[in-house]
């Protein structure tokens, strides 16, 4: 068998990145990761589809510049905007496509409900996606811009995150969704928050578990070369240095790295 010792790239503007590279860690133990923060850039929800467009081509440029073997762009925002299967070279895996298939394949009752930033909910993309799969399913998007700052600021289980969770979805829980889809990746990070909203008879689809599953698929069927069972490593480059962000990577990735991360401030301009 061949093997690609490269690493995989993953780029996100913020901490909501992580939550895909803790899933595609756990997923791929003996892969090597360099995740790319643009912690100078945050947050790209906020921002126009030309604006978002050129930093994300400029982040695969840096991630290139690496030497990876695929890049995940782990923001849905970006995801919007990076049509493209590939990048000089390297196959690249947008979060939306597996989200969308995989709340397709969840739902049962076929009410979902798409949480997301503003940008990615005006773009349509998600309901677009999944309308494509299941031409009859009743699509709800709720835009959540405060999810992102709190998920930021590590306000995980504040009462205040509960509040704001209950104003943004009291109303979707009396549409009967049975599948939400957190549609941002810094969402995962307030699941409790949004979990105590909906109870537990409702499935919420996590970008990093569905993107984890598509990346298997084409380690099995050969697209993607696996590394050899060596020590991998994992290097988190910021494009702006937070002791903030270092804490709270290592506090999420902790329990499933089994290498020391290393953080390097960079330009990707």
């Amino acid at each position: 068998m061949d093997f690609d010792n490269r690493p995989i790239g993953v780029f996100d503007s913020g901490i909501g990145g992580i939550t895909v590279l803790r899933e595609l860690a756990k997923a791929f133990p003996h892969e090597s990761f360099i995740y790319l923060g643009d912690t100078a850039r945050l947050p790209y929800g906020s921002k126009s589809g030309d604006t978002v467009r050129q930093y994300s081509v400029q982040n695969m440029k840096f991630l290139v510049s690496k030497n990876v073997k695929a890049i995940v762009v782990a923001c849905n925002t970006a995801s919007t905007q990076v049509l493209e299967n590939s990048f000089e070279g390297r196959p690249v895996y947008n979060v939306i496509d597996p989200g969308a298939a995989l709340a397709c394949a969840t739902t049962k009752n076929k009410k979902i409900a798409v949480l997301a930033t503003r940008a990615t909910i005006s773009n349509g993309a998600y309901t677009k996606k999944i309308n494509k799969i299941m031409p009859d399913a009743q699509v709800l998007t709720q835009a959540c811009p405060l999810f992102v700052p709190l998920a930021e600021e590590a306000w995980y289980e504040d009462p205040v995150t509960n509040l704001i969770a209950f104003r943004y979805l009291n109303h979707l829980k009396a549409a009967e969704v049975d599948t939400v889809v957190l549609g941002c990746t810094h969402y995962p990070l307030l699941k409790n928050a949004i979990r105590k909203i909906f109870g537990n008879y409702v499935e919420l689809v996590d970008s990093g578990e569905a993107i984890s599953k598509e990346l298997t698929q084409d380690f099995d069927g050969q697209l993607l070369k696996r590394a050899q069972q060596n020590k991998s490593f994992l290097t988190i480059c910021l494009t702006d240095a937070s002791e903030h962000f270092e804490n709270l990577s290592n506090e999420l990735l902790c329990s499933v790295m089994n290498t020391q991360i290393q953080f390097e401030t960079v330009s990707v301009i």
